[in-house]
């Protein structure tokens, strides 16, 4: 079946999805409904996705784009937490989506912040991580091993870090995600070239274990899905349709810089919060010239906004915390975007946010219904594994199932920018080209490339404006990029969705 996500499928398939029970109905387009969807669709069962708003809506486009093997976790203990990351993060990088995920290294300056006692600490935690990423299989070629290098190599990876006290620095290895809103479209696709409906502008009202009552966003009307089974997946918002279910959520802020104001890093910065133990602000490096600089944890209460605002005073923390590992220090007119999420934490003892578990749970309601809550982006499919066990026995596939341009022969001739972000379907994406403005950015100083907006649509989904600039871009994380292409998108949304 083909992997494409339209207007008319969408249309198509919820008339379809109305008409008789399927095995699966999944709430919640993000990463774990995505993962979710894609489980149990190449396991043979039919499966009906819904979303509320668009795919990556949520909290799964605004984390800091790191897969990663969990050396936090090793720092406060969850050996078993931290094994499972490395895992999954082999499986991501090797096996499922290599076009989408590349080695970043993660240096720490020595001396600037960092005493001999973390110092080794630091050190004792890499050469650990090491050790899981040996066990889990991950060649030194995909990640190699940590090291400790002078002062002029330190330099060398992070050329705006702070020359006074410096003594070199901790150097380790962690997997980067080209985009993480890429990633939970191309979860979606591939579900959908095993059979899975993914249906997004369609509100689930209310769930229970036979299905769910839903509104169609883009007409108004009302509708029974009928289904064998329902996972709820709708991270910090699940206890929306499943009352019972106990969060603790906190919001994550990041900073978006230009990576000039750096000196344009090669490694990712990692500084200490004063006075906090186990606490970091890192920057980033992205492509497009960019360094993304997080991460606050902050436990919020009362009703949830979709999406969560920044305070300057939060980018001002980011700020001087990094600052303080820099040359010179960042002002706020380096920084050209900012975006926060909300972290789905499943509710444990009292204390910080920022000390409780990333462990997932699935449990199930009164009315029948599962409801899949906590875990993070690294071990989505962990996630999705389990709650689908919970509803057949036939076996997971999903460990060596490549997502859509994860294979095939990467294309030669077109832009460098589309392979690094659509893989073996580059030479798709391109093809979309009406002529040699389509392969140009569409507006002066934005990287994004006309026929990126064409493909959106016509492949992935998208069906507005906001689709295009918010997640299948991401131009809205630099806001000058979004005002720039707003024209551009606008015409593509309207040109070629008019013609569905």
């Amino acid at each position: 079946m083909s992997s494409l996500l339209t207007r008319a499928r969408r249309d198509r398939e919820l008339d379809a999805a109305t008409r008789a029970p399927v095995d699966l109905l999944v709430v919640g387009g993000g990463v774990s409904g995505a993962g979710v969807a894609l489980d149990a669709a190449s396991r043979g069962l039919s499966v009906v996705l819904v979303e509320k708003d668009d795919l990556a809506f949520g909290t799964s486009r605004w984390s800091s784009k790191l897969v990663h093997g969990g050396l936090r976790y090793l720092a406060s203990g969850d050996v078993g937490l931290a094994l499972e990351s490395a895992r999954e993060r082999d499986v991501l990088m090797r096996r499922t989506a290599p076009h989408l995920v590349r080695p970043l290294p993660m240096a720490v300056p020595v001396g600037v912040g960092l005493g001999r006692r973390d110092a080794l600490l630091v050190d004792a935690g890499h050469r650990v991580a090491d050790v899981l990423r040996r066990g889990v299989g991950t060649p030194r070629s995909v990640l190699p091993r940590p090291r400790r290098v002078g002062v002029e190599e330190a330099v060398r990876l992070l050329p705006g870090v702070r020359r006074e006290g410096l003594q070199g620095a901790l150097v380790g290895w962690d997997g980067q995600l080209e985009d993480d809103a890429r990633l939970v479209v191309g979860l979606a696709r591939t579900a959908a070239a095993h059979g899975a409906s993914v249906l997004t502008r369609v509100r689930a009202l209310s769930v229970d274990g036979e299905g769910a009552d839903v509104r169609d966003a883009l007409t108004g009307e009302t509708a029974r899905l009928p289904a064998r089974a329902v996972v709820n997946a709708t991270g910090v918002w699940a206890d929306v349709l499943s009352p019972a279910t106990r969060l603790r959520p906190s919001k994550g802020v990041h900073a978006v810089l230009r990576a000039t104001s750096l000196g344009s890093p090669v490694a990712a910065m990692t500084v200490p919060v004063p006075g906090e133990a186990n606490r970091y602000v890192f920057a980033l490096p992205h492509p497009d010239g960019l360094v993304h600089v997080g991460l606050t944890d902050d436990p919020l209460h009362g009703p949830l906004p979709e999406v969560p605002p920044v305070d300057r005073a939060e980018v001002r923390f980011l700020l001087d915390t990094l600052s303080a590992g820099l040359e010179v220090p960042l002002a706020e007119d380096d920084v050209v975007g900012t975006y926060a999420g909300l972290r789905p934490l499943v509710a444990g003892s009292e204390g910080r946010t920022a000390d409780l578990s990333r462990r997932h749970a699935v449990t199930r309601d009164d009315s029948g219904a599962w409801t899949l809550v906590g875990g993070k982006l690294t071990t989505y499919r962990r996630m999705a594994q389990d709650a689908v066990d919970r509803v057949t026995d036939l076996p997971c596939r999903t460990r060596d199932l490549p997502l859509v341009g994860a294979t095939g022969p990467l294309p030669r001739g077109v832009p460098a920018r589309l392979v690094r972000r659509y893989g073996s379907e580059a030479g798709e994406v391109a093809a979309l080209a009406r002529d040699a403005r389509d392969l140009a950015p569409v507006a002066p100083g934005v990287p994004v490339l006309g026929v990126e907006l064409r493909w959106g649509v016509r492949a992935e989904g998208a069906l507005s404006t906001e689709d295009l600039l918010e997640r299948r871009t991401r131009l809205s994380l630099v806001d000058a990029w979004a005002d720039a292409a707003r024209p551009a998108a606008e015409a593509a949304a309207e040109e070629l969705l008019s013609a569905r």
